[in-house]
């Protein structure tokens, strides 16, 4: 947090799709024809056309574990295209766990990750630009949201994936030069409290940052951060009316 350059470097969040091209003209002709006649006339084909109703797409954990909500943010992300194709990240702060995922919805890998001190889904106004001895420890939140991710660098030259830009919230390979936090500790630790020790950065163990992260995002992205003190509906609504996955 609040090491972000100014001016911003952020690149334009998403070029809108464009067409490929334009539908072509069917042909009207006695092939054509008859071949519309064979398929309705054979009622075996009519029948399992009818019998086989489309399965809803979901994400695939494979063997990995995780809570119902985040099976749920990734289903629909999938399910709906939200992530426009994209790789995409589910954060889910209560276990202190991040999922990432390829653009087919195929989880890459999952690791246990550092987040803010502060117990919280809303990053404090003005914050980002904030000095870091000037954040208090109320202040040090993750904010939960649906984030259109950016590589980028901070003002170290340190690559990081900007999660929230506006609120210096970025995504990058845990620091522990201050021994005092015992951050790489933190992360070995099972206990998801004590997980609770950034300024509202996302840290990720060096090796999966450099192995999975940094490459699945190179390019952008989507990360999901999950709530922990509002309704998940709230945080995305369009989850309303959507049916609630079995944690595996």
């Amino acid at each position: 947090m609040a090491h972000r350059p100014d001016p911003s470097p952020r690149r334009p969040r998403g070029a809108p799709l464009a067409i490929a091209g334009l539908l072509a003209a069917l042909a009207c002709g006695w092939g054509a024809h008859s071949w519309l006649e064979g398929r309705s006339h054979d009622p075996a084909v009519a029948q399992r056309t009818e019998a086989a109703p489309a399965q809803p797409r979901r994400a695939d954990f494979g063997a990995a574990v995780a809570r119902a909500d985040v099976r749920r943010v990734a289903d629909w992300a999938i399910a709906s295209g939200d992530h426009g194709r994209q790789p995409f990240a589910v954060v889910d702060k209560t276990q202190a766990t991040l999922y990432v995922f390829a653009p087919t919805g195929k989880l890459i890998g999952a690791s246990p990750i550092l987040l803010g001190l502060a117990r919280g889904d809303d990053s404090v106004p003005g914050v980002g630009d904030k000095p870091i001895a000037a954040v208090r420890p109320e202040e040090r939140t993750t904010p939960a949201g649906r984030f259109v991710a950016e590589p980028g660098e901070n003002l170290g030259g340190e690559k990081v994936i900007w999660v929230d830009y506006d609120a210096a919230v970025s995504m990058h390979s845990v620091r522990a030069n201050v021994k005092s936090e015992r951050r790489l500790e933190r992360l070995a630790s099972p206990d998801p409290a004590e997980h609770r020790i950034s300024y509202g950065c996302i840290n990720v163990p060096a090796a999966f940052y450099e192995r999975v992260a940094w490459p699945s995002f190179a390019a952008g992205g989507v990360v999901y951060v999950l709530p922990e003190t509002r309704p998940l509906a709230e945080v995305f609504p369009a989850l309303r009316g959507t049916a609630v996955a079995s944690s595996g």
